[in-house]
Formats: C-alpha cells, sequence, structure tokens
C-alpha cells in the first residue's frame, strides 16, 4: 500500500511572521502613508494657489484701471470734455479701438461685472456734495456677469491705485457696491 505524503510548506505556517511577502506588492500602511503625505502637499498648496490667483486677477483689474483712465484723461485734454455717460459694458461715443481697447472694455472683467463709464453721476456716500462725481471708472454687474465683492481683493487693488482704504480716496466702493475708480471729482 502506497501511503501518500502531503507535502508541508514551510514557509506556509499559520503564524503571520511566517507567510512570505510579495516583493512587487505594496501594503496597505505604505498606501495609506502615501495617500496621507499627498493630502498634506495638497493642503498646504490650496491657500498658496488661491493667493496667487487673487493676485492675478488684481494685477489685472489694476493694469486695467490705469490703462482705461489714461485714455479718458487724454481725450478729455484733447476734446476739452469728458464722454457722454453710457451703459455698464457700452464703449462711449467718441472713443475709437485706437484710444480705448473696445474688446477689454467689452467683456467681462476678473472679478466679474463690466466696465462702465460714469460721467455726472450720484454715487451715495460719497465725499463729494452730494456724493457726485465729475468722472469715473466702475466695475458694475451686467446683463451677463456679475460683480464679485471680494473685499480683500479690493483692497489690494486700492493699495496699488490709491490709500488703502476702499472707504476713501480715488478707488473706492462706488453706490452699488462694486468699485469705482474716480477721475474727477
Amino acid at each position: 500500500m502506497r501511503l501518500m505524503r502531503v507535502r508541508s510548506n514551510s514557509n506556509r505556517l499559520l503564524g503571520r511572521r511566517d507567510i512570505p511577502r510579495s516583493v512587487a506588492g505594496v501594503g496597505l500602511v505604505e498606501l495609506m502613508v502615501v495617500v496621507t503625505i499627498i493630502s498634506m502637499i495638497m493642503l498646504a498648496s490650496v491657500p498658496t494657489y488661491n493667493r496667487i490667483q487673487r493676485k492675478a486677477r488684481a494685477s489685472t483689474v489694476i493694469n486695467d484701471f490705469r490703462v482705461f483712465a489714461a485714455v479718458f484723461q487724454a481725450h478729455a485734454h484733447e476734446t476739452g470734455s469728458w464722454p457722454a455717460e453710457t451703459p455698464v459694458g457700452v464703449v462711449p461715443a467718441g472713443m475709437n479701438n485706437a484710444e480705448l481697447k473696445t474688446e477689454s472694455w467689452q467683456k467681462p472683467t476678473p472679478m466679474g461685472g463690466q466696465f462702465d463709464w460714469d460721467f455726472n453721476q450720484v454715487h451715495p456716500g460719497g465725499t463729494s456734495p452730494g456724493g457726485r462725481w465729475r468722472a469715473a471708472i466702475g466695475i458694475a454687474t451686467s446683463g451677463t456677469s456679475t460683480v464679485i465683492l471680494d473685499v480683500d481683493l479690493m483692497e489690494e487693488i486700492d493699495r496699488a491705485l490709491d490709500d488703502g482704504d476702499i472707504n476713501t480716496g480715488s478707488f473706492r466702493l462706488g453706490g452699488d457696491g462694486g468699485p469705482l475708480f474716480i477721475l474727477e471729482p
């Protein structure tokens, strides 16, 4: 009679320490450590990314206000008067593409809304008598884009253009709560 012998695998004993690990595989603990490290890196990078985005938006709006202010002041100097009032996003009469980059004026700004030329307008709470400004460039909500009022962004723009206080100076909050850059009080 032949006896069958059961081959025992000496490497596969009942103890966990005796089971050989695959050299090519990744254990659950290692995977969890990697996921935790990646999560921590993402947590640290999100505020930095948001700060960079805010600075880029502020720089674009600051540049646009400066360029548009110079164009309107040059136009007033050459013609002897400011252009007439126009609705939000509409290029004032008498201004052409050579003077004013009309596509920049008409498209939504990085903070939402569109540029608005204000001539002899009343803005409540202003320091001029009755809150009236003779000439100003604003950003206002239009039919296609809503202004996103971010106080930190507004203050950053104000520090670059004016006195750093959005309630005083040439750059301030207008009557509708949107940014207003006053060219002539």
